[in-house]
């Protein structure tokens, strides 16, 4: 692979190069397996639901099941320093890798042999099990990116683990939809989540290939009482005894509200706004994906040119004015231009966001702790959104208005910049990275 790569590599412009990098590239594979486990307990298994006569109310609920994904942090000290039997030869990572992989596609599986209109409750259970597996596959396969790629390479590899992430969650979507539509393949969902669970493949294949983290740093299997304590609370002590800790975590929190509050009301406002289905699926559906996908890449490209800082800072930015375009095409009413710029834009941003962003919760962490902090940090940055619900953005819009309402969403992101700024200047952002961010793979 590596060889392969390196002849395509040298033919390339250098902004494009990096992303042909054999630890980037292999970020793409793991990010597909990580994807589709969320699509099947997301808008395919609410599809399923609603096919089979499920109420609304019922299949509203099972989005709880996501929670698995915010307190994964809860159970990440398994995966760094319980030793595997058998598996456990191959490496700390790559047989946990291997071991999640048949876990999820077990999961997934056991879910679609599931009958909704026979047992409600045990469908539940079937879908919290893919969700508690999941999210474990996930704890890994971060731990992996993160210590697979160089400190150089994080922003590129989280550009690539995106890519992926929305290859595995769309192309497991439409497979199961294809593959249970009775005017198309009419396998039933049972054999269209038999044939999804093959995206668990990529990252266990990728593992095998890589190998062990060359920057993995292995822990001390968790023998007694004692050892396990620090097991658990380690991580999370490290963490906060570097300098700004506490900021740090305090900016994971808010970074994303303006941007969460947005988005949850587009539909909303493109309604209000009387945009047909076509308009939405041309310019909200359609431009915004081609406007992600060019964000995403030229995040990576930034990251590597700018640095982590600077990169991260003029990402924020984005995202903030993002959200005042919305004001604007609230204020200016039905326009297509209007809406392809506001979305365009926001999908631009969002992807250098998202890359630039996660490359620094990435650099975050310690090579000791990768699975476990990166568990706390990610759960720390979507809580947010997890408890902001539609109907309180509903309120808010009622209360001010569209335009006022979007202003307030870019207002709302400015303690985040100023945060991030602050603690630039007060040289927090250095002092609190973590050896992922620092350390390159021993020779």
């Amino acid at each position: 692979m590596a060889g392969n790569l390196a002849s395509v590599r040298d033919r390339l412009p250098a902004g494009v190069r990096p992303y042909f990098e054999a630890a980037p590239f292999a970020a793409l594979f793991l990010g597909m397996s990580s994807g589709f486990p969320y699509a099947m307990i997301g808008a395919t298994l609410t599809t399923r639901l609603a096919q089979d006569g499920i109420d609304k109310k019922s299949v509203t609920t099972f989005a709880l099941v996501f929670l698995a994904y915010n307190f994964k942090f809860l159970w990440a000290w398994v995966v760094e320093g319980v030793r595997l039997p058998l598996l456990g030869r191959l490496g700390q990572r790559v047989s946990w890798m291997l071991f999640t992989a048949v876990l999820v596609i077990v999961a997934v599986i056991n879910l679609g042999l599931m009958d909704p209109k026979a047992d409600i409750m045990a469908v539940a259970l079937a879908a919290i099990f893919v969700g508690v597996a999941g999210a474990t596959f996930d704890i890994v396969i971060d731990a992996y990116r993160i210590e697979l790629l160089e400190p150089r390479q994080l922003g590129v590899g989280a550009g690539m683990s995106q890519y992926g992430w929305r290859i595995g969650a769309a192309g497991a979507g439409a497979l199961a939809l294809v593959a249970a539509d009775p005017m198309q393949w009419n396998l039933g969902w049972g054999a269209a989540y038999m044939l999804c669970a093959v995206f668990a493949l990529p990252a266990a294949i990728t593992a095998l290939i890589m190998g062990e983290p060359a920057r993995h740093k292995e822990v001390a299997a968790r023998k007694t009482l004692k050892t396990l304590g620090t097991a658990i609370i380690g991580p999370f002590a490290e963490f906060l005894q570097r300098s700004g800790a506490w900021l740090v975590l305090l900016f994971i929190l808010l970074h994303k509200i303006g941007d969460t509050l947005a988005n949850l009301t587009l539909r909303l406002l493109f309604e209000d706004l009387g945009y047909s289905n076509t308009e939405i699926a041309i310019y909200d559906v359609g431009v915004g994906f081609w406007a992600l996908l060019a964000g995403i890449f030229v995040g990576g490209v930034l990251y590597a040119r700018l640095g982590l800082k600077r990169s991260v800072l003029l990402s924020l930015i984005l995202m903030a004015v993002s959200n005042f375009s919305f004001a604007l095409l609230a204020a200016a009413g039905h326009s297509n231009t209007g809406m392809a710029l506001a979305i365009g834009f926001e999908n631009f941003a969002s992807g250098i966001g998202g890359v630039c962003v996660v490359a620094y919760f990435s650099a975050l962490t310690d090579l000791r702790f990768t699975a476990a902090q990166y568990a706390l940090i990610s759960a720390f940055a979507s809580i947010v959104g997890r408890f902001m619900t539609g109907t309180t953005a509903g309120a808010l819009i009622e209360a001010f208005g569209y335009v006022n309402y979007y202003l307030f969403t870019t207002a709302i992101a400015l303690p985040g910049i100023l945060l991030f700024w602050l603690m630039m200047r007060a040289g927090l952002i250095d002092a609190s990275i973590g050896t992922a961010g620092t350390e390159k793979a021993e020779d």
